[in-house]
């Protein structure tokens, strides 16, 4: 990736990053490298020793570039660098349109969130047999039906960056949970930027306390007039 990204050693790497205001020492840099070793070189587990501090958000990489090779992701990895830190007088590198959703996909806590709970929901006790069918697409209310023997849950998650925080219902989630009660679960997703936890509240209608909120916006649209195609 050093050679991908231009530089003959990881010492010029790691200058060029100091330079663009990344971070402020080589350490740094250098801490922030050793909470992936473990997961992609089997070595040291670094100052946090922590070995799977960061194994979410690996799997979340893996998901959105893991059939790139090192030329493109270092693609993706400049255009970052040149928009969000850059060096006077340059222009970020131009990378496809998919490459740029898939990142911005990277940056979203709600999607880093639901992949953990894909990965880690059997943890939770009423699902450690289930099996896990994605209703996101349908945008139906909720996240995942669980099925666990001839019974089923459904499941809406929401993330959460730091340990605090808070989060929202649609109109449409809060009908699905009003509708379902017990078999409704809202699963939060804390500590996203450090060590994720799932915090689970079944009937969340009847656990929590939701204020009401209306927001106005303007949809705009455009359309072709009626033709024969």
């Amino acid at each position: 990736m050093v050679a991908a990204l231009g530089f003959k050693t990881k010492s010029l790497l790691f200058n060029r990053l100091i330079e663009r205001g990344v971070a402020g020492t080589r350490e740094t840099l250098k801490n922030r490298q050793d909470l992936f070793n473990p997961l992609v070189r089997n070595t040291k587990v670094g100052w946090w020793q922590n070995g799977d501090r960061y194994l979410h958000r690996k799997i979340l990489l893996d998901s959105l570039f893991g059939d790139l090779d090192a030329t493109r992701y270092a693609a993706i990895l400049e255009n970052y660098l040149q928009t969000y830190f850059p060096i006077a007088g340059e222009s970020p590198k131009q990378i496809s349109p998919i490459l740029k959703s898939k990142f911005r996909q990277l940056q979203e806590t709600g999607n880093e969130a639901e992949l953990f709970f894909m990965n880690n929901f059997r943890t939770i006790a009423p699902f450690a047999s289930g099996l896990l069918q994605d209703a996101r697409l349908f945008g139906d209310g909720y996240d995942f039906q669980i099925a666990v023997e001839t019974d089923y849950f459904l499941a809406e998650v929401k993330g959460v960056r730091a340990q605090s925080g808070g989060i929202r219902l649609t109109s449409n989630e809060f009908a699905k949970a009003d509708e379902f009660r017990d078999k409704f679960c809202l699963a939060v997703i804390s500590g996203l930027e450090a060590v994720p936890r799932i915090n689970v509240f079944f009937d969340p209608l009847s656990t929590l306390k939701f204020s009401k909120q209306s927001l106005t916006s303007e949809q705009v649209f455009y359309s072709v007039p009626s033709r024969r195609w």
